[in-house]
Formats: structure tokens, C-alpha cells, sequence
């Protein structure tokens, strides 16, 4: 449990990191609103050791661009250094928004959050694969190939995940920088017209495509490609899936071995009831860039050489656990936690710590910590995800 934090002592009524007989009052200035967000920063639990970097970082810190059609902001390694393997970012189109015909060289990763929107995608075989997606549902583009996203009726939010921290959302190939930057006899003997036709070409780029407002476009029917589609589906309906559950929440898990298009980000939708916590484990073989849907809670990350840092979130933050770093969620709130874990892997993996001690021979687990014959064997043999 957090520290039951003092909240007088300065005459301000803020937050004051004293705790069990602990610290001292703040004399200086304060960001309440802050503090109060973040207890075991204000005051780390007497269990955190040691230096750990920086593990978290919010979208309501992030610089936000903001266009006709929406906006985007982005967390990268220059909001969160840490962050080497991943990089995301919270997209909003309105109904009929356009991000532009684009592509980039890393592979993106897309989660719908709110509403729904139009994707396409052109395979490496002249192909067009193009649906709707909803709230749950998944998409992913592999690198390099070109694709387009619009909302529909009803506006779209989504989370996208790039598999490279140094991504940047403003540094993507467009289709309007392309013709701007290509000399009009160029284009002309590219697409076998006149010159004057680009006349048309928009202005002030910058401003006026990326994210631009459009009409909503018809029905899916109307919009079939005039080619084949791919065979593969780039779509997934990720909360169709049967969840792992366990006693306290549950964990869905979509990778290449189920969307089997995504081969270089693996992800967890994890749900945490109040009071109970995604149990003690790590990652053998990636780093875990979490996007935090809703609710609020905190981690622990143990490192090696005894260093363990505790953060607090809440819906709208982004959290890190390197690779093969313990660490637990907990549900600090009174209502259902959600989030993702996303992985830059063909696949998912962990290591339950419980599962572990339970199939270890039991004399081991009892020479390492002292326990009770009767709470070794006790130890679950298989892993319980959420308790």
C-alpha cells in the first residue's frame, strides 16, 4: 500500500512527503495537481531502492498537433528516453478526417479506442486490402507500404504503436510532399498529362493536409477496390478474443501466432479489478511500452543490483518495463483498470514468479526464502495472470 501522505503542515493544504514518522514538509513552491497524481514519487515506498530511469510519461504532456481533421501527439524517445523499442501516438479524426496517403519505414501498430474509421493498405503485389474498424479492434500495417485512415460517421481516436522509439509521426512519407517537392515536368511524364494540371496542387502543406477534414465516406461496398485484395487480413478484432482469466481481472493476448500479419509488435490487453493486481512477472524477450486506457494504479520495476522505482498512472499515460525487469500492476482505484502491453516481438511472453516457485522442487523454494511447507505447496503450477 502507498504512504498515507500528510497533507498539512506548510499552510498550503498540499501534500507533504511525510509518512510513518518519515520526511519532512515542503517549504518551497508545489504542483499539487502533480503530487497528488503521483504519491509513491512524492513519497517512495520504504521497499524502492536505488536509481531507476524514468518511466513514465503522459499525453497530456505531449505537444499536440492540430489540424482541421484533429490532432496527434506523439511519445517518443525524446519525451521518454527510456522508451528505445516503441513509440506512440494518440491520433483524433473527426467524422469524415483524413490522415494523409503516407507511408514510413517502420511498421505501425494501430488499437481503436473510441469510434470508428476507414483503413487501406497496397500490399507488395499491387493488391488493396481496405475495411472498417471499431472501439477493440486492431490493425496493422507492415513497413513501408503505403495506407490511408478516415473516420467515419461517428469521428475515430486510436492509439498507434511504431517499432522503433526514434519514430516521429511528423517525419512520415506523404504523398503532398512528394509532388511538392518533384518538378512539374517530372510529374507530368510520370502520369502522362500536361503540366498545368498540377496548378491544382495544395498550398502550405504544412497547415493544410497530414490531417484534414473530408466528407465521410459511403459504405464499405461502394468503396471496393477495383484489384484483388491480399489474402491475409490486416484487421483483428482483438476484444473478440477469449481472455485469459484469473482470479482478480483478465489478459487477452494478440500476436503472429493469431494476427498472423504482426510480426514485429506483440500486445496484452490487460483488466485489473480494484484492489487486486497483474501478478509479479517480466519479459524475457522485449521491453513493455504500456498505454493506460483507464482507471488508475501503480508499478513497481525491480532491476538487478537490488534497484526498485514505483510510479503511479492513470488513464492516458504511457509506462515502461525494460526487458527482464520484474515488475506488478495494481489497481489503486475503485473502479476497473485497463491497458495495454505492447511488445516489439512476433510474439508474447513472460515469466509468472508464482508459476515459477510453484513447479521448482519445493526444498529449493524453502532453502531461498523460509516459507511454510504448507505455503510452498500452495504455489500455483500454472499462471494465474491477474489475482
Amino acid at each position: 500500500m502507498s504512504s498515507t501522505l500528510q497533507h498539512t503542515g506548510n499552510g498550503k493544504g498540499g501534500p507533504q512527503p511525510v509518512a510513518d514518522g518519515r520526511g519532512a514538509t515542503i517549504l518551497g513552491p508545489q504542483n499539487v495537481p502533480l503530487e497528488l497524481q503521483n504519491p509513491d514519487v512524492l513519497v517512495s515506498p520504504v521497499t524502492d531502492a536505488g536509481t531507476i530511469p524514468n518511466l513514465k510519461f503522459s499525453y497530456a504532456m505531449a505537444r499536440n498537433r492540430v489540424l482541421s481533421g484533429g490532432f496527434a501527439r506523439e511519445i517518443t524517445v525524446r519525451e521518454l528516453p527510456v522508451a528505445t523499442e516503441i513509440a506512440g501516438v494518440d491520433m483524433r479524426l473527426t467524422p469524415g478526417g483524413i490522415r494523409e496517403l503516407h507511408w514510413h519505414k517502420e511498421a505501425e501498430w494501430a488499437y481503436v479506442i473510441a469510434g470508428s474509421c476507414r483503413v487501406s493498405i497496397l500490399d507488395e503485389e499491387g493488391r488493396l486490402f481496405i475495411d472498417d474498424v471499431a472501439a477493440g479492434d486492431l490493425w496493422y500495417f507492415p513497413s513501408g507500404l503505403p495506407h490511408s485512415i478516415q473516420a467515419l460517421q461517428d469521428g475515430v481516436e486510436f492509439l498507434l504503436a511504431f517499432d522503433s522509439g526514434n519514430f516521429s509521426e511528423n517525419e512520415t512519407f506523404l504523398i503532398t510532399d512528394w509532388f511538392e517537392h518533384t518538378p512539374r515536368e517530372v510529374l507530368a511524364k510520370n502520369f502522362r498529362v500536361s503540366e498545368s494540371t498540377f496548378d491544382v496542387l495544395p498550398k502550405d502543406i504544412e497547415h493544410t493536409r497530414y490531417m484534414f477534414a473530408g466528407a465521410v465516406p459511403p459504405s464499405l461496398a461502394a468503396d471496393a477496390p477495383p484489384v484483388a485484395q491480399p489474402p491475409q487480413s490486416y484487421t483483428w478484432h482483438m476484444h473478440a478474443q477469449e481472455p485469459n482469466k484469473g482470479p482478480g481481472g483478465q489478459v487477452r493476448i494478440t500476436d503472429s501466432r493469431n494476427f498472423t500479419v504482426s510480426k514485429t509488435i506483440a500486445a496484452a490487453l490487460i483488466e485489473v479489478e480494484p484492489g487486486a493486481i497483474r501478478e509479479m512477472h517480466w519479459h524475457p524477450n522485449a521491453d513493455e511500452w504500456q498505454y493506460w486506457l483507464r482507471g488508475q494504479g501503480r508499478m513497481t520495476v525491480f532491476a538487478s543490483g537490488g534497484k526498485a522505482r514505483t510510479f503511479d498512472y492513470r488513464a492516458g499515460d504511457v509506462g515502461y518495463a525494460p526487458r527482464a525487469m520484474g515488475h506488478y500492476v495494481e489497481n489503486t482505484g475503485d473502479e476497473p483498470l485497463a491497458f495495454l502491453g505492447l511488445f516489439r516481438s512476433d510474439h508474447y511472453a513472460d515469466i509468472s514468479l508464482s508459476q515459477w516457485m510453484g513447479v521448482l522442487p519445493p526444498e529449493l523454494v524453502k532453502a531461498h526464502l523460509n516459507l511454510d511447507d504448507k505455503v510452498i505447496a500452495k504455489l500455483p503450477k500454472a499462471e494465474t495472470w491477474v489475482v
